[in-house]
């Protein structure tokens, strides 16, 4: 028997859907309510990890254990391929990179995306990026597809040159990324429906779209994307959006009336939420122990 392989579900979702939507989740539950919502591909943000998990701005200060424990708990109970962001490779090195694409399979990762910013890295959609020369994203790229020990796993090149240097310097990056072996490519912050189209026709791989909230890319519907040859759509952070402002309304709710009988409304219940993580075939088990331990 073949032993399974994430990488080969990710590149199988991206053949069937077309394009694929991958939505963003910030834990092991939301994973399990993107499956119930019917996505095929899941993704772990690096500044979801930082905001979210860690309670800091996605400035390159998170380290690679700090994704990892992430990807393990989402793994763990949700089978859905995982994009995981990887930043710049958390390191300095190809040793770096190297480490961090064996680690990422190893906990169950299907793909990465690696970008060329430099280490003290920024939010794609924030001003004053900087990047790093060509030839060093490009040997970026070659330490991640060497240190593969998953021929399926994929390699997804992000290219954040369009806001630094301009259209011609981000296609040019992306191509060589290509050549260097990267299996799909992320062009970040797109301000124009055709240049995806521009970017498809060079790489001539999976494109990707990253449709996130109040950044420089227009919300674009899936149709638009199709019709610009994107390969996949991402929603990085919609969900984590929503909870966040849903947790200071009832936060505030709360302090103010001294209840939460005005916003008990706006919450999953608790029979939802012990269907959602199938708290009953757990319960029901246990009770079979405790009823075998009395005989």
């Amino acid at each position: 028997m073949s032993q399974y392989s994430a990488g080969a579900a990710f590149r199988k979702a991206v053949q069937e859907e077309s394009p694929l939507q991958v939505v963003g989740a910030i834990n092991a539950n939301h994973a399990l309510l993107a499956k119930r919502a019917g996505f095929k591909a899941i993704y772990l943000s690096g500044g979801g990890v930082a905001a979210g998990s860690l309670g800091l701005p996605d400035l390159g200060i998170s380290s690679l254990d700090d994704v990892l424990t992430d990807v393990r708990r989402i793994t763990d109970v949700c089978d859905l391929p995982l994009l995981v962001d990887v930043d710049t490779g958390f390191g300095s090195s190809a040793f770096n990179v190297a480490r961090t694409v064996k680690s990422m399979i190893k906990f169950g990762a299907a793909a990465i995306h690696i970008e060329d910013q430099v280490g003290a890295k920024r939010c794609g959609h924030r001003p004053n990026k900087e990047i790093v020369t060509k030839q060093e994203m490009v040997d970026r790229i070659k330490a991640a597809v060497d240190a593969r020990t998953d021929e399926n796993f994929v390699i997804m090149a992000r290219t954040d040159a369009l806001a630094v240097e301009g259209l011609e310097s981000a296609l040019d990056r992306a191509i060589a990324c290509v050549e260097a072996g990267a299996d799909m490519i992320f062009p970040e912050a797109i301000t124009d429906l055709p240049m995806y189209s521009q970017f498809a026709k060079a790489v001539k791989v999976p494109v990707l779209a990253n449709i996130t909230e109040f950044g420089s890319t227009p919300l674009y519907t899936v149709d638009e994307l199709r019709g610009a040859d994107v390969g996949l759509v991402l929603y990085p952070l919609s969900a984590f959006r929503a909870m966040n402002k849903a947790a200071e309304n009832v936060y505030g709710a709360i302090r103010r009336d001294g209840t939460q009988k005005n916003v008990v409304d706006t919450m999953q219940t608790r029979m939802e939420l012990y269907e959602r993580i199938n708290y009953h075939s757990f319960e029901q088990k246990l009770d079979a122990l405790f009823a075998a331990s009395k005989k």
